[in-house]
């Protein structure tokens, strides 16, 4: 799953304990053979039953029944090995991927459905990846500031050549109903921010624009102020953190291996520019707001006192900024796999999971058992309990996509890319079952019963809402946490996987998800720590949803449209 605390994720990954790779990943030559199951192909004579089964036989259970934790668990073995090299987008180990998934459906007897291409399993798009350069610099007051010592950045810098800046102060970078560091601004368009992280706090430590108390997105999530910044135009924002306990010179060496990894985007993207973010040291935010440690904890306080934006004397000093970037094409591919219904066949349900992942950082292989190896082969059984179904003459009436993305980690780009450039009508897709991290068990349940977290099922159609609650009572009878879907959650799961690309354009998602874990984006999330029951219910789950989605009568309406 796409992790956005940039600052969430060293931390994280500071914390990771597994041992570092040593040796160069071996290719893998397992085959995998399926046991006790049948291979799928357009329904003949010889596939079909010998005897008629009753009516009224729940056909649901027994295809469903088919996914089992032994072929998941013979699929992850493979995806997560050290030989895949963690499935970082456009590398080694995410091709190699894409074509042990790709064969998997080809196996099955599904269509490829991408024309055009050199393998119709297989659509290929072109990104564009980008490298922090040499040379970059800060220059304040006379004095040169260095680069992941001082200060670094994330995302796309439009400071290739030393360029003058007069920055302005815009406090913590918030606006929300009753609260506004903009509103005394004015036009921000073009002009580079410096804000505060963290959000205000009374006297008392406690946030005082959060649910009860609690701390705001503001406060937990930098790219929500990062996000504002960039659709008020800002060039770019210079965040600086005062916290007395946070300790710079030590995060931005940890910082180090995250800031030299490339970014990718779309090549020739037309969208608008995003502001790029600096992170500079506390000594440097004093000098960039031409002020001291003091004046800086009146204005705190000041603000956390009254609840909005204090007025401040700072004077912010003119900037000497150079940070080039260096910028090469590549290609990644999303994996389709397609499954013809029969008299709906023109609508189209869509099975979605992200197979990328974090790759090789700092010599250690992140394997992504759970994020998303668990969702990508829940993915793949789906695909062959469907094919079953219809190789035995018990097809779904609509279509199924199996659609497996890339590029997930780098910002949900695979099924950006997919619902830009749909194979099947967006207008005829009824709706997106998004599995993605599956596989373990977080810290708010551990020693209670079987759950999983739904996220996103009553945003748009209330009839998905329903359907899969009662797929989970008939069939499963697991914990359907939907606390996620709180509009005010700080995490933002909701616009943090694939689904929500398709969210977007107001197509029904229901996302399914277990939660974050200790070694969630580090080198422990391996396949022996994958809970294989909980995974093969909750993949279950999804196939009952689906089944249900894929034969009822009428598609599920759209009649909803909540944050």
């Amino acid at each position: 799953m796409y992790k956005p605390s940039l600052l969430a994720l060293l931390l994280a990954a500071s914390c990771a304990t597994s041992a570092v790779a040593q040796q160069a990943p071996e290719k893998v030559k397992t085959k995998v053979k399926r046991k006790n199951k049948t291979e799928a192909t357009a329904p003949t004579a010889e596939t079909q039953p010998t005897k008629q089964a009753p009516v009224d036989a729940d056909w649901a259970r027994t295809y469903g029944e088919t996914i089992t934790q032994a072929d998941l668990r013979q699929h992850l073995t493979i995806l997560a090995s050290d030989a895949y090299e963690g499935r970082e987008t456009g590398e080694k180990g995410q091709k190699m991927a894409a074509e042990y998934i790709s064969k998997q459906f080809k196996d099955l007897g599904l269509t490829g459905p991408v024309q055009g291409s050199d393998n119709p399993y297989l659509q290929h798009f072109t990104m564009e990846r980008s490298t922090w350069a040499d040379g970059a610099t800060l220059k304040v007051g006379g004095q040169t500031y260095t680069w992941m010592k001082d200060f670094y950045g994330t995302g796309n810098s439009p400071f290739q050549t030393e360029t003058a800046l007069q920055p302005v102060f815009a406090g913590y970078g918030i606006e929300q109903d009753g609260y506004s560091d903009y509103s005394g601004l004015g036009d921000v368009k073009g002009k580079d921010l410096i804000i505060m992280l963290g959000e205000p706090m009374n006297e008392k430590g406690t946030a005082v624009l959060g649910k009860d108390g609690q701390n705001s997105k503001w406060g937990t999530d930098f790219r929500a102020k990062s996000a504002l910044a960039s659709q008020k135009g800002a060039r770019s924002v210079f965040f600086v953190d005062f916290n007395p306990n946070s300790n710079f010179e030590k995060l931005a060496a940890r910082m180090t291996p995250y800031i030299s990894r490339p970014s990718i985007s779309f090549k020739d993207a037309k969208e608008a520019p995003r502001t790029v973010a600096f992170f500079v040291s506390p000594a440097l935010g004093y000098k960039l707001l031409g002020t001291t440690a003091a004046n800086v904890t009146k204005y705190t306080a000041a603000t956390g006192k009254a609840g909005k934006p204090a007025a401040s004397a700072f004077k912010p000093a003119k900037v000497l900024l150079k940070a080039p970037k260096k910028h090469e094409d590549f290609t990644t591919e999303n994996v389709l796999g397609y499954l013809e219904g029969t008299d709906l066949k023109n609508e189209v349900l869509v099975l979605s999971a992200h197979y990328d992942h974090i790759g090789i950082i700092n010599g250690e292989v992140n394997n992504g058992a759970d994020d998303d190896g668990s969702g990508t082969v829940s993915v793949i059984e789906m695909a062959q309990a469907f094919t079953k179904a219809k190789a035995e003459g018990h097809g779904p009436r609509r279509s199924i996509l199996f659609l497996t993305v890339t590029g997930e980690e780098k910002g949900l780009l695979g099924s950006e890319y997919y619902t830009d450039h749909p194979i099947f009508p967006l207008e005829s897709t009824i709706a997106d079952l998004n599995t993605d991290m599956v596989g373990r068990t977080d810290k708010d349940h551990e020693g209670k019963g079987d759950y999983v977290y739904v996220i996103g099922s009553d945003k748009l159609s209330s009839e998905l809402h329903t359907i899969l609650q009662n797929a989970n009572q008939k069939y499963t009878q697991m914990d359907l946490d939907f606390r996620y879907n709180d509009p005010e959650d700080p995490n933002r799961f909701y616009y943090r996987s694939d689904h929500y690309n398709f969210a977007k354009h107001r197509i029904p998602v229901a996302f399914f998800f277990n939660g974050v874990h200790d070694d969630y984006h580090g080198a422990g999330d391996e396949v022996e720590k994958i809970e294989f029951p909980k995974t093969e219910k909750r993949a279950r789950l999804v196939f009952y949803t689906a089944w249900d989605l894929a034969n009822r009568d009428q598609r599920i309406v759209v009649d909803s449209n909540k944050k």
